[in-house]
Order: structure tokens, then C-alpha cells, then sequence
């Protein structure tokens, strides 16, 4: 078994013991106004709106020792001494005084002893090895022989220098002819020859550009473009020796006029005609625009209202606020579309950066079947799990997710969806298609029950 599915049996077991209909079913007492230190601990983590693994990451403590810790099970942990550590920092973390929890352990397991200290005996110190001695002559023998090595070399170098023309290459374009994007004004051009060469790159109707090669001979220079071909020619001069490279590079760099086109936009979802029992409009696509607008326009009830489709509502519903999904680096989009109940026609527009746009509509039927709910965190963090049906969701597992600010979830049931959030006044809820806000205040854990036709209800799940 993982350490992950540890943690999960363990939350569980600490959830059906801290929740009070389990414990009134196995005999034990209701409304103790003691928690103890399993239950504090549980509480102050819902409180800071974190789930075990990112406790785990904060602490350094293993989640299942931090379960072991929620539940009351010591026999999980690998003794008393290493207990009192977690307990001192995982209190600390939540924000609880330590020699306080510490006592309260101290307390509640009935005091028993310690397990003694395991005393590591130290190692004898090895001899230090003899070490090699050199006699002085020796070593002046020695840096006289490196002199003298060096010596010749350098006078090799500088033979070889005067002796032969700087050598040159160009690095980057790879080829003597490239062409660039039509909005781009600057090129870096890279390449080696002999260290603190001057490279000069000449071009006509301008000034050449002149830069120095480092130590390694590595060189670099931006040169400016302008729409059509510009040329260029790169050699190199050795200051030292007066010669110029042998051979010099001709670069042709183009750059393309402005053509102004509209953008392309392609419209995978929704289908035209398409009918949702919920809301949460699928807004799927591609498009080589710098950006998306996805607006709402009110056409008229659904035929299932009761209403012909060609009637209009006697009471339209507010028009939902246009949305502009984030455009992928590959230039797909996707955004969810909240609508209430009704004929819409959606309409996708996309913008290029001359201001040129393209727009396709969509005509949707939103008709709500069984529940549909929409959980979003505004203004913070919080921690959030999830029951459908009375089961668990897979969306939020049995620990729960923490989840930052802007997040939206969707949850569908047939008969019901309850929410446990470690935030109340952070999480805000739509209930098919009519907003409900935020039902609590922050920082206050709460668990709603959400049933239409009824109201939602607070419950006591956990």
C-alpha cells in the first residue's frame, strides 16, 4: 500500500471518528466542549484552508505521520521523541501554542515513558597518512622547467599569430539567406575569430557596426532591418598584425511587408443547435488572433419552458458579462460559459493587431436537469471537498483540494450536491444558473447542502 493510500485511509478514519453522527452511533458523547487533540488539530488545518500534502510540504513531516497525528494513533509514529517534534512544528504551523499541545498529549496518553535515547559511541580518529616531502632544489628545478615550457610556447603563439590573418565565422544565421517575421527590427548576428579581433559589418546607406571578440573569440552584434532585403558584410581586422580576414561573410536578411489579414478562428464547441442541462457552456477553439471575446444574446425560452420557441419571455434573464479566455501559445482557447435557462445565441469574436476581427455565433438551449452546481473561489484560497449524490468526488478525493483564487469548479448530480469548504465567505456558488454568492463568512469551515427545490441547508458532514 503507498503512503498516499495511507493517508487517505487515515483522513478517513479521522473524518468518521471527528464527525458527530458516527460518534454518537458508537456509543460516545455529543457535544463535548473538549476537543481533544486529534479533533484541534483536524479543526486548525480546515481553519488554514490546507489538505495533508501540502501540509507535508510546508512541515517537512511525512503526510502519514500528519494523519497518525490527526487520528490519535502514536503507535504510526517511530516514538516518543520524534511525536514531540511533530507535535511541537505541526502546532507552530497551524498556528496552535506547542507547549500547550504538548501537554495536552502529555495528558491524554496517561504519561507514559519515553523511549530511551539510543547514544551513538564516536569512531576513533584514524592516523593521519604521511604526506610526500619535496627537497627545495627539487621544486626549483621544477618551476624553472615551467618557465621555460611557457616561455617557448608564447614565443610559438606569437610566431603563429603575425604569421597568419585573423579567421572568421559566422555562427548564427546558420545560412547566408534567411527571412524573418515582418514585425521584427533588430538581428543579433554571433560568430568567433581571433580573440580581441575587431569584427566590422558593413551594409549599404548606413554606418558599419564594429564590435570586439572576447578572450574566447567569441563575438556578437545586433544589426537594425528594415522592410525588404537587407544585406550585410562581415570581416574581421587583428589590431596587433594589421591583416584582415581572408575571406569575408555576405548575409542577406529579409524582412516582409505588412499584409493586414483578419485572424482565422475555428470553433470546435459548442455545436450549432446544441441543448445543455446545465449551464456551464463549453467554449472550445483556435484561432491566430492576439485575443477572444465570447458574448451572450437572449433569444427567447426553451421549448421545454412551456412556451412555443418563436414567444418571447415575458421576463428575460440579465445577460451574462462577455468573457476573454486565455489564448494558448499553440492558439487554442477554452472557457466555460455560464447561462440560465433560455435560447441563446453565443457569439465568438476573435481580434488581430491591426484591429481586424472575425466572429462566429453559435444558437445553444439551456434546459437544467436534476442539479447543477458551480463552486468558484473569489478573494483567496480555500480548501474544498465534494459529495454527489452522497458520494464522494473523484474532482476533490477523499483529503480535498485546496484551491487558489479564480478557481471554478463544476459539480452535476441528480438529486443532490454538498459542499465542505475551509473558507465560507471565499467560496461562492450558481446554482443551475441563478447566482447564490458567497452563503458564509471567511476563514469559517462549512459544509452546504445543495437540493432544489429546497434551500441550501448547512449540514454537519465532514
Amino acid at each position: 500500500m503507498t503512503t498516499r493510500d495511507q493517508v487517505r485511509r487515515a483522513v478517513g478514519a479521522a473524518t468518521d471518528r471527528l464527525d458527530p453522527n458516527a460518534r454518537a452511533g458508537a456509543g460516545g458523547p455529543i457535544g463535548d466542549p473538549t476537543p481533544s487533540l486529534p479533533e484541534r488539530l483536524l479543526a486548525a488545518r480546515e481553519r488554514k484552508g490546507v489538505d495533508l500534502y501540502r501540509a507535508e510540504r510546508d512541515t517537512k513531516i511525512r503526510a502519514r505521520y500528519l494523519a497518525a497525528l490527526e487520528r490519535g494513533d502514536y503507535r504510526e509514529l517511530p516514538g516518543a521523541v520524534y511525536t514531540k517534534g511533530f507535535l511541537r512544528n505541526y502546532a507552530l504551523y497551524l498556528g496552535l501554542d506547542p507547549d500547550d499541545v504538548l501537554l495536552q498529549w502529555r495528558r491524554e496518553r496517561g504519561g507514559g515513558k519515553e523511549a530511551p535515547t539510543v547514544i551513538a559511541v564516536p569512531r576513533p580518529i584514524a592516523a593521519p597518512r604521511q604526506r610526500l616531502t619535496f627537497s627545495p632544489s627539487l621544486i626549483v628545478f621544477a618551476l624553472l622547467t615551467i618557465a621555460v615550457l611557457a616561455f617557448g610556447a608564447y614565443l610559438g603563439v606569437q610566431l603563429l599569430r603575425f604569421a597568419k590573418p585573423p579567421v572568421l565565422a559566422v555562427t548564427t544565421p546558420a545560412t547566408a539567406v534567411i527571412e524573418v517575421d515582418e514585425d521584427v527590427t533588430e538581428y543579433v548576428l554571433r560568430g568567433t575569430t581571433n580573440a580581441g579581433a575587431t569584427v566590422t559589418i558593413s551594409t549599404p546607406g548606413r554606418d558599419p557596426y564594429n564590435v570586439t571578440a572576447d578572450a574566447d573569440g567569441d563575438w556578437i552584434a545586433s544589426v537594425g532591418l528594415r522592410r525588404g532585403q537587407n544585406e550585410f558584410d562581415v570581416s574581421a581586422l587583428d589590431p596587433e598584425t594589421g591583416k584582415r580576414s581572408e575571406e569575408s561573410f555576405a548575409l542577406v536578411i529579409s524582412v516582409p511587408f505588412l499584409v493586414i489579414e483578419a485572424p482565422t478562428l475555428t470553433v470546435d464547441q459548442p455545436a450549432d443547435g446544441a441543448t445543455f442541462e446545465n449551464g456551464a457552456i463549453p467554449v472550445r477553439g483556435s484561432t491566430n488572433g492576439q485575443s477572444v471575446v465570447v458574448s451572450a444574446a437572449y433569444l427567447g425560452p426553451a421549448e421545454s419552458e412551456g412556451l412555443p420557441a418563436d414567444s418571447a419571455s415575458p421576463a428575460p434573464p440579465s445577460v451574462p458579462a462577455a468573457v476573454s479566455p486565455a489564448i494558448a501559445s499553440d492558439g487554442t482557447f477554452e472557457t466555460p460559459f455560464e447561462l440560465t435557462t433560455g435560447r441563446w445565441a453565443l457569439t465568438i469574436t476573435a481580434s488581430g493587431a491591426e484591429g481586424k476581427t472575425y466572429a462566429q455565433t453559435r444558437n445553444v438551449t439551456v434546459a437544467f436537469n436534476g442539479v447543477n452546481l458551480v463552486v468558484s473561489i473569489e478573494g483567496g484560497r480555500a480548501w474544498i471537498k465534494v459529495w454527489v449524490d452522497g458520494a464522494l468526488s473523484e474532482a476533490t478525493g477523499a483529503a480535498g483540494k485546496v484551491y487558489n483564487d479564480g478557481k471554478t469548479l463544476t459539480f452535476t448530480g441528480e438529486e443532490s450536491v454538498e459542499v465542505r469548504t475551509g473558507s465560507s465567505g471565499v467560496t461562492t456558488f450558481t446554482l443551475n444558473g441563478t447566482s447564490l454568492g458567497a452563503l458564509g463568512r471567511s476563514g469559517i469551515p462549512e459544509t452546504w447542502l445543495f437540493a432544489p427545490p429546497a434551500d441550501p441547508v448547512l449540514t454537519e458532514r465532514r
